[in-house]
């Protein structure tokens, strides 16, 4: 049964990631039947961040009431009908109601589903779940591009990701008797009956503060890499345009290969081990990034930035039970997600800024100075909340 429930779980963390990337993948076709600038896929996008700080801040709240399978089936469930919303908006306004609903789905089931796994899983099965969430954000774009190109338009896209996701609802409705069995009813009798924390309560949590910088800034470095790559290969490297947009795709693959890996050596290393091992990687990729040269050097730094990335997300997550208890870790994953967001919708935009003023060639040097903030952080974390188990 239980193994049954995890492949549940993998296919959840599927469709975590199907519709991540179908905004990308179909904005280029709706914005100018929206009659809308380029630039406002930015408010959507906005939105949607939003919505999904604020669910992720009420996850535990959540959890505790409903419990981590009602609350990932009726947020799936949610983001379904928000898919459904986004295939037969007409304006872009109808656009923006939809992306709330959008957000507040994914906010409330990334936070529960990682918990539940932090809790009753391996940290291998972390990291490769985390993986399969790269399959699906792989996956999304390739069902838009399917839909445009057969002449059905990206509001078939949207629809063919929601089918796919209300599918998935009814498996996790049906799977909810194995997430009673797997997590014990008593384990969450025993959590329910706390009183959810408040976020003041929560921050005060020795090491909360750290955690949550860290996730800042490692979300800050994952995206601000995921939308600059092209350009620093573009405007400070000479890439070919078309050239650019394709490699900076070894970013995706140096995570997605370096998250399946990091899963057999979790068995050996710590999360903690892990974690430290990832950020060498990214100033590995870094100090690859700084050196003069021709942009095959940039392509192995991409690609080593990727390989860092892997095991730090996952295994960040994965170690928060033991940081800060079972009792405890719903609350903070779920302000850890919340500052995740944050870290995405802030610090991408400020290098666009500091770019477009100064030059984008300081790309490597904005990496390196969050990694170095998020370095400090963890070893702060781990002083201050060491490991209990």
């Amino acid at each position: 049964m239980i193994q049954i429930l995890l492949a549940v779980i993998y296919l959840a963390f599927i469709s975590l990631g199907l519709p991540d990337s179908l905004l990308g993948s179909a904005w280029p076709s709706m914005y100018p039947e929206f009659g809308v600038p380029v630039s406002w896929a930015g408010v959507v996008s906005m939105i949607i961040a939003a919505g999904t700080i604020v669910s992720s801040l009420q996850s535990d709240r959540l959890t505790r009431r409903l419990g981590a399978g009602k609350v990932t089936a009726f947020s799936v469930a949610v983001t379904a009908v928000a898919l459904f919303g986004f295939s037969f908006s007409k304006s872009f306004w109808m656009l923006c109601l939809w992306a709330v609903p959008y957000g507040l789905g994914a906010g409330s089931v990334d936070a529960a589903l990682n918990n539940y796994v932090a809790l009753h899983y391996k940290s291998r099965h972390m990291s490769w779940l985390h993986c399969m969430w790269g399959v699906g954000a792989t996956l999304g774009p390739y069902i838009m591009g399917y839909a445009l190109s057969g002449g059905q338009g990206w509001d078939a896209g949207y629809r063919y990701v929601g089918i796919i996701q209300i599918t998935l609802t009814a498996i996790l409705f049906f799977s909810l008797p194995l997430w009673k069995k797997n997590g014990g009813t008593e384990e969450k009798e025993r959590i329910s009956e706390e009183r959810p924390l408040t976020l003041k309560q929560i921050v005060r949590i020795p090491g909360a503060k750290e955690v949550m910088l860290c996730f800042f800034c490692y979300c800050a470095i994952e995206q601000t890499t995921i939308l600059w790559a092209s350009s620093y290969l573009r405007l400070y490297k000479g890439v070919p345009a078309g050239t650019a947009a394709g490699f900076a795709g070894v970013f995706f693959i140096g995570i997605t290969a370096g998250r399946a890996l990091s899963g057999f050596i979790t068995m050996k290393l710590s999360d903690t081990q892990m974690i430290r091992l990832g950020m060498v990687l990214i100033a590995a990729g870094v100090a690859v990034l700084f050196l003069p040269g021709a942009w095959p050097l940039s392509l192995a730094g991409f690609c080593l930035v990727g390989l860092g990335c892997a095991p730090v997300y996952p295994c960040i997550i994965h170690s928060t039970p033991g940081h800060f208890g079972a009792e405890r870790s719903q609350a903070v994953i779920g302000v850890q997600m919340a500052s995740a967001y944050v870290g995405t919708c802030l610090m991408p935009p400020l290098f666009g800024i500091i770019a477009n003023h100064i030059t984008v060639a300081l790309f490597p040097a904005y990496i390196l100075a969050l990694l170095i903030l998020m370095a400090v952080m963890h070893e702060l974390l781990t002083k201050k909340a060491p490991v209990k188990i």
